[in-house]
């Protein structure tokens, strides 16, 4: 059951890069950002996970600390 634990800490770490690479392409000038929202416009299609970041983090910080709790790591 810890697998559960290690997968959801695993999706934060991806999202967390994901995000972050979001900003540095857009901030270094690798990737093109027409309207300054730091999403890449290749990605404008995503828009709603990016401005819905603070929940997305708030959801996964809620379950992993549900299943730190639960399986007592």
């Amino acid at each position: 059951m810890k697998y559960l634990f290690y997968s959801v800490l695993i999706i934060t770490a991806i999202v967390s890069i994901l995000f972050w690479y979001a900003t540095y392409s857009t901030k270094s000038g690798f990737a093109i950002d027409q309207n300054n929202n730091h999403i890449p416009d290749k990605w404008e299609k995503f828009q709603v996970i990016f401005k819905l970041k603070s929940l997305v983090y708030l959801i996964l910080g809620f379950t992993l600390g549900y299943l730190f709790q639960y399986f007592d790591i």
